[in-house]
């Protein structure tokens, strides 16, 4: 619309000027017109009027002068008469105009003085009159008196206001005819031509480069189609090229690295993007007031830990909430950026949430619902229907901002845990061809647990839109697989491990995450002086350094870790002032009560604790309560000589696995809770029971006075696990598992 004002606009005024320059030279003329025309029938009734009223003057007869007079009554427009005596006072008057006689009337005197006559336009009241006077003579020429004639002249303005509506109407009818015709001609010319031109873009811009450009002629629009035409045939030549050339490299490796996932990726999806979902967005603008700047970070989040490397090894869109308070001023017209910031690898995508948003689909729902639901803390779920509400509608606007990016052919698209349950089916009844996994990184309840939730049918129904579900460990798949089964009508395929449902199957499988080795890589000349700077101010020198990184969670086991301190120290009094405990904890979910109460609870043991042993420049516990990067983090892993994971339940839990990959010089030990599916990997760790309080102050002065040799060759071993089942092997094999799926639908579909 704005083009076409724009194109219309100089038209319009140039149009607009002419007619009102028109419009004022006509209604002038044919005002004078009409004025003339007034006075010529002024001149001739008074003319008329002459030797009557010279009669009645010179006689003073003034029966005549009221029949004379009265003439005027009867007429249509506005009109009178006025005689008056050869001094110039008034003799006799229409009764209309009775009023006229208070009039000054300065003009008597100079026809009486000049004998000529005279007009004017003058008010009377509410209207415009004319007056002409005329003086009556005798025949020796001497002053017998005067007639005057008054005549409305209102309609000659009336006849203008007439004139200036028809000219305006005509105005905008001709303003909005060219308006019409600027539109379908602009339509015809432009808007269509682009927007073919804009679908075909988008049609390009979603892999598929096979269309034919929609314009053939050979104007401006369409030597730009014809170029793009270009970029489309060499994009597929390369395509082509780089899927045969990666599929080359594929047979020849052996570990899997980021270089060989992304020879996977083009290998297996070829022109097909990766699509990944989650709730935390990897990296987040957030403005800082005390400084007056805008920071960068890098969130506390296992999925982030994981799924960042994939997305930088694959490229591909990552849609998630944009929760930084300066997240919108980094974002271009579609809520898209390039990350990571300066080596830009894949696209950001950033859905904005509401504040009654967030709090019933993320504080609500998710975290006060099926969080504690999942996780065997003995923490009650809360189920809302305003929760529930909000995070039906929460899980359609990221199915509907998903969806606009969609290529046009058999998208692949890989969704991160319990935020996003009823996502595959909305994306699925959508886009049927879509290929849909479903990461679940929490734990999976049994069907009794699981049950509690009143909402359980829906979830499930959603889950099962996607082609593959996983879950960390095994147990967490057949928890699922005993729920699908016994909650809702579907068959169950014990062999296959999938779930039937409406005639769709869906894959359960176990796929441990991890984390790349390289995370930390081989310290650099940085972290070994930071982690040297650290020693020295907190006075770590000579002393045994355990050390522990998470966020303030329930499921975490913070409050038993500390009480297992306390217990360490009491049993074993000869490590105090030998023993540092540093926790890392970020603060999380601060808006819900239970976790609000918990950092108090942590904050208050902490404190007593520490009042209880510390002795001189020694306190036994060391808390950082806030948001640590990789960067930070490093250089406590490269001091410590154990990290304590105490976890009272956990779907994997990374850091274990980080602590073993910065430990490049193979020192230090890992203590591992029993209940995260990491301890199914990490066998050489040591193992505790976090809610058994004697028994875990018992492994830690086990895990103190292991052997060097012994710690040296269990940090060995696990890092060949953590090095062999790296992230990179992880998403290899939902990849990988996915496409097989993919090929065997298809497959079908031809067969039947």
């Amino acid at each position: 619309m704005k083009r076409i004002l724009l194109f219309s606009l100089p038209i319009l005024i140039i149009i607009s000027v002419i007619f009102a320059i028109f419009g004022f030279y006509q209604a002038r003329s044919i005002q004078e017109r009409l004025i003339d025309e007034v006075k010529s029938k002024a001149k001739a009734v008074t003319e008329s009027m002459e030797l009557s009223a010279g009669q009645i003057l010179a006689t003073r007869d003034l029966r005549k002068a009221q029949r004379l007079i009265e003439k005027f009554e009867t007429r249509e427009r506005l009109q009178g008469c006025v005689l008056y005596d050869r001094e110039g006072k008034l003799f006799v008057i229409t009764k209309r105009f009775s009023e006229w006689k208070g009039q000054q009337k300065p003009y008597l005197v100079k026809v009486l003085s000049e004998k000529k006559p005279h007009g004017e336009l003058t008010k009377f009241g509410d209207y415009s009159v004319y007056s002409y006077v005329h003086p009556v003579l005798d025949d020796d020429e001497q002053i017998l008196g005067l007639v005057e004639v008054i005549y409305d002249t209102s309609y000659v303005f009336t006849r203008l206001i007439g004139l200036w509506k028809r000219i305006s109407i005509t105005l905008i009818v001709l303003m909005i005819s060219i308006l019409l015709i600027s539109l379908l001609t602009l339509r015809q010319l432009f808007v269509v031509p682009v927007q073919r031109l804009t679908e075909w873009f988008v049609h390009f811009q979603r892999g598929n480069t096979n269309l034919k450009p929609p314009i053939r002629d050979a104007g401006e629009l369409g030597k730009l189609a014809e170029e793009v035409e270009q970029v489309a045939l060499s994009l597929r030549v390369a395509r082509q090229s780089m899927i045969e050339d990666a599929q080359g490299r594929m047979e020849k490796g052996e570990l899997w690295t980021e270089k060989r996932l992304r020879d996977l990726v083009v290998a297996k999806l070829g022109e097909n993007s990766l699509f990944v979902v989650s709730n935390r967005e990897p990296y987040l603008h957030v403005f800082d007031a005390e400084r007056s700047e805008t920071k960068m970070m890098f969130p506390a989040s296992g999925v982030v830990t994981a799924i960042d490397p994939i997305m930088r090894a694959c490229g591909g869109t990552w849609v998630a909430h944009g929760s930084g308070n300066a997240d919108k001023r980094f974002v271009n017209s579609r809520n898209k950026l390039g990350v990571p910031p300066g080596d830009e690898r894949y696209i950001l995508k950033r859905v904005w949430l509401t504040k009654e948003e967030e709090e019933g689909y993320y504080f609500g729902f998710s975290n006060e619902g099926l969080w504690p639901l999942c996780h065997v803390t003995h923490t009650r779920p809360i189920f809302r229907e305003t929760d529930w509400q909000m995070y039906r509608k929460v899980n359609e606007k990221f199915a509907d901002s998903l969806l606009e990016e969609l290529p046009v052919d058999n998208p692949f698209i890989f969704i991160q845990d319990y935020h996003f349950t009823l996502l595959p089916q909305m994306i699925k009844k959508k886009r049927p061809d879509a290929t849909i996994a479903l990461f679940w990184h929490i734990p999976w309840p049994n069907p009794e647990v699981f049950a509690i939730c009143p909402y359980q049918e829906e979830i499930l129904e959603g889950m099962l839109g996607c082609d593959l579900i996983g879950f960390h460990v095994q147990n967490h798949c057949n928890n699922f697989l005993d729920t699908a089964n016994r909650l809702m009508e579907s068959r169950v395929d014990i062999e296959k491990f999938s779930v039937v449902r409406s005639g769709r199957e869906t894959l359960v499988r176990a796929y441990p995450i991890s984390v790349d080795l390289s995370v930390f890589g081989t310290p650099t000349e940085s972290v070994l002086k930071q982690k040297e700077k650290i020693r020295e101010e907190l006075k770590l020198n000579g002393r045994i350094v355990a050390v522990s990184v998470e966020r303030i969670d329930y499921t975490k086991g913070i409050v038993e870790r500390i009480l297992a301190i306390d217990r360490f120290l009491e049993k074993y009094p000869e490590y105090k002032k030998r023993f540092v405990f540093i926790q890392i904890a970020a603060p999380s979910r601060t808006h819900i009560k239970r976790y609000h109460d918990l950092i108090g609870e942590i904050d208050e043991l902490i404190e007593r604790k520490n009042w209880k042993y510390s002795d001189g420049d020694w306190s036994p516990i060391l808390y950082f309560k806030r948001q640590f990067t990789h960067e930070e983090i490093s250089p406590y892993y490269q001091l410590a000589d154990l990290c304590i994971v105490s976890s009272l339940h956990d779907g994997m839990n990374l850091v274990a696995k980080e602590f073993i990959a910065a430990k490049h010089d193979l020192s230090g030990i890992l203590l591992l809770s029993r209940f995260t599916g990491a301890a199914r990997e990490l066998t050489d760790a040591v193992p505790i029971n976090p809610y058994a309080i004697e028994e875990f102050a018992d492994s830690i002065k086990e895990a103190i006075e292991l052997p060097a040799e012994e710690k040296r060759l269990r940090m060995m071993r696990m890092r060949e696990t953590v090095g062999k089942n790296n992230v990179y092997f992880w998403a290899a094999n939902i990849i990988t598992d996915l496409t097989e799926l993919k090929n065997t639908q298809s497959l079908r579909k031809e067969q039947g």
